[in-house]
């Protein structure tokens, strides 16, 4: 099983290219789910109450709370105009850390999904194997924050 993970021992270049083709849905990757943290930081940067952000900017899927997918956007993110992000300071940790995903590091997604889309892998600077790690970490751990905040349905 640990041959099927990329190795990122002496670091992956990485800079992003600003196409924002990781804001965009491409079947598997669609929603960008929020944890409470994500709510608060995306509040405060548009000085609504969490309450206010949730009615205005998510929906709810199988009891996870994500930002909102709009039809007429064909799956690219509700922040996403003219290719750049205008919520990036506040962004979610989904996308802070991303291409760093977990579930990103396996050989087979990596080499036929993530370097295919990403055009910013294999350019730029040396994102080292320690900040990997963290990168890693953090999604993990928002994972697990999303995770524990699901949304009870009602039944």
């Amino acid at each position: 099983m640990q041959d099927d993970l990329i190795s990122f021992k002496h670091g992956i270049r990485f800079e992003c290219q600003g196409s924002g083709k990781c804001c965009v849905s491409r079947n598997s990757y669609g929603f960008v789910y929020l944890s409470n943290i994500d709510i608060k930081r995306f509040s405060k940067f548009f000085k609504l109450s969490v309450k206010a952000f949730k009615k205005k900017y998510c929906q709810i899927t199988d009891g996870f709370i994500h930002l909102t997918e709009r039809k007429e956007l064909n799956g690219n993110c509700i922040f996403l105009k003219n290719k750049m992000c205008t919520v990036y300071k506040s962004r979610p940790s989904q996308c802070r850390t991303w291409p760093f995903w977990n579930d990103n590091m396996n050989s087979k997604v990596w080499n036929e999904d993530i370097s295919v889309n990403c055009p910013g892998i294999g350019k730029g600077k040396i994102i080292t194997q320690t900040k990997i790690n963290k990168l890693l970490k953090e999604d993990f751990d928002n994972e697990k924050l999303i995770l524990k905040n699901r949304v009870n349905p009602v039944k």
